[in-house]
């Protein structure tokens, strides 16, 4: 049962970070952010997200951004999704890195 409510709310954390990235990286040019998965610990109270950064060079700059812009970016999670949690989960970020590890894969095949 626990498991249901933990899945359920990171999707919607998920699609409201992914929400929140979009309107933040508009305005830098050829910068994009997506979030590919949201896990919630049992106690909902911390969120682990992991992003997928384009161009992948940029990722290590982006990430260190996005976490010096932590306190800013739950607060703005809190004022989306009040109405449906009582606590908002402390956010902790990870990039995802598994399309350039297919990608290598591709390559090393193709070989």
């Amino acid at each position: 049962m626990q498991e249901t409510r933990q899945n359920r709310i990171a999707r919607l954390l998920q699609k409201e970070l992914s929400l929140i990235f979009q309107s933040q990286t508009r305005a830098m040019h050829g910068v994009m952010v997506s979030v590919t998965r949201c896990r919630v610990s049992p106690d909902l109270s911390i969120c682990t997200a992991y992003l997928s950064i384009f161009p992948s060079e940029r990722s290590d700059e982006m990430l260190q951004n996005i976490n010096r812009n932590e306190k800013t970016i739950r607060y703005e999670l809190g004022t989306r999704v009040r109405n449906q949690l009582r606590i908002i989960p402390e956010l902790r970020f990870f990039v995802d890195d598994s399309l350039d590890y297919l990608e290598r894969i591709d390559e090393l095949l193709k070989k």
